[in-house]
């Protein structure tokens, strides 16, 4: 079964001499080789590292994957394509080449509500410290992240979350002025 799948991309390391969009790029160039069509891309943002002061800006951005490979493929696949790029795993949300995070695989929910909303409610301190073992589906904090919504916003405002019941359109305009503001774009044209 072909799944249409979000993925987030981000960065803000240099990695062999190639800027973040640079390398972005190439990681776009990747999941096309080794999962399918990239239906949509986003243009590239420059964002605040998260957690602000944790390092340079990041370059941010979306697209949306067909495949029809497994939710738990995928997601092998996007840390190989990671690896490739030069990412190490050294610190949690700290400054790395290349970040793909699975956001969401059609309207799968992964490994069900009940864990889905225990990872959704983490407290932000526990959020540093505790990782899930399986994958969650839908990503547990995107309707939070405006660094994930705006990329969404041009490649599937309609996507619909399955147990929030919102779209992206409507979280990205759940988002305050401030963070969809704190969203610029970078001097690249964005991933193609």
């Amino acid at each position: 079964m072909t799944l249409g799948y979000l993925v987030a991309l981000g960065g803000n390391l240099l990695f062999r001499q190639k800027s973040p969009p640079e390398t972005m790029q190439s990681a776009v160039d990747s999941l096309r080789a080794a999962l399918g069509p990239v239906r949509a891309c986003s243009q590239t943002y420059r964002t605040p590292a998260f957690p602000l002061g944790s390092g340079p800006d990041f370059a941010n951005a979306a697209a949306l994957v067909e495949s029809d490979l497994t939710p738990d493929a995928v997601l092998g696949t996007l840390h190989e394509i990671e690896t490739a790029h030069g990412r190490r795993r050294t610190e949690r949300w700290g400054p790395r080449t290349l970040d793909l995070d699975l956001i969401a695989a059609g309207d799968l929910i992964r490994p069900d509500a009940v864990e889905w909303g225990r990872w959704r409610a983490l407290p932000p301190d526990r959020q540093l410290v505790e990782q899930p073992t399986n994958l969650i589906l839908p990503h547990p904090r995107l309707q939070d992240r405006a660094f994930v919504l705006v990329p969404l916003m041009e490649v599937a405002p309609a996507w619909r979350h399955p147990l929030l019941n919102l779209t992206v359109r409507e979280m990205h305009d759940n988002l305050t002025e401030e963070d969809r503001r704190s969203m610029v774009p970078w001097e690249d044209p964005g991933c193609q």
